[in-house]
Order: C-alpha cells, then structure tokens, then sequence
C-alpha cells in the first residue's frame, strides 16, 4: 500500500474509531436508563461487545502501525454527551421519545460497523494483510447484536409514535 493510501486508511479508521466511542457510549447511557429490565440485559450484552469491537478495532489500528488521533475521540464523547440535552418530548427524565432514538441510533451503528468490517476486509484489503483477524466472526457479531435490539427497538418505535 502506499504512502496516501496509508494515510488515508488512518484517516477512515480514526473517523471510524471516534463514532465507535462514541456508539460505545450510547449504548452504555441506554443501559443505564433501562438497568433491571430485558431491554436494559440486552444493552448490557450490546454494550459489552460494542467496547470489545472497539478494543478488536484499536489493536487492528496498532498492528497497522496507525497511531489514535488525540481530539477526534474525546471530541466523540463530548458529542454523545451533547446529544443527552436534545429534546425528547418532555422537560425531565427519560421519555419514550428517548428510547426509540437511543435504540435507533444503535441499530445505525451497528449497521455502520458492519459494513465497516466489510470494507477493511475487501477495499483496504486487510483480510490478507490481518489474516488472524476474523472479520466474518466480526460482522456476524454485529448481525448478532442487531438481532438482539430490533424487537426492542420496533416496541419503542410503536411506544413513542402511538401514544
């Protein structure tokens, strides 16, 4: 690969690493708002691998040789946190509104994250660069995870949209 495809590929995957923080972080906040019922065990469950496909997707960055940009991901947290003050339809707390975009929101990433795996697979040509990473295994986890947050995700829909 060459020298601009080198830095271009470190310019994707630290753009793609800032909107896994900060996908990591939704899912950590709707777990939290929803601790001690199925939903909020499933955001646990998803949570879980999100923070682990961001750990996978680092040590991918690392064996690359590709160093973390120092703003982007703190500058990803910082917009997650931003985004807690929007408007979900009533003055304090957790509204139904809430849950639907969190959900929504998740059910983007992960989409995101899977065709993210696909292109470092096939268009940065990684699966024969990174033959030990088992980006199958990685999209069939996002699949996995987006299975588990769809039902949910269409309750909160007809919860928000019905009332």
């Amino acid at each position: 690969m060459g020298e601009s495809e080198d830095k271009f590929l470190a310019i994707y995957m630290n753009d793609q690493l800032a909107l896994g923080i900060a996908w990591r972080e939704v899912a950590r906040r709707a777990h939290g708002a929803n601790e001690g019922t199925a939903l909020g065990e499933a955001l646990e469950r998803v949570a879980t691998g999100i923070a682990e496909d961001v750990e996978t997707f680092e040590g991918i960055m690392a064996r690359l040789g590709i160093g973390r940009d120092r703003l982007k991901p703190p500058l990803a947290i910082a917009a997650e946190r931003l985004g807690r003050l929007k408007l979900n339809g009533q003055l304090r707390g957790y509204s139904p509104l809430s849950r639907f975009v969190e959900l929504d929101i998740l059910a983007m990433g992960i989409e995101g994250k899977k065709i993210l795996w696909a292109n470092l697979r096939d268009q940065a040509d990684l699966a024969t660069r990174l033959p030990s990473v088992d980006f199958e295994g990685l999209i069939e986890r996002a699949g996995r995870q987006r299975a588990e947050l769809e039902p949910f995700r269409a309750q909160a829909g007809r919860e928000a949209f019905t009332r």
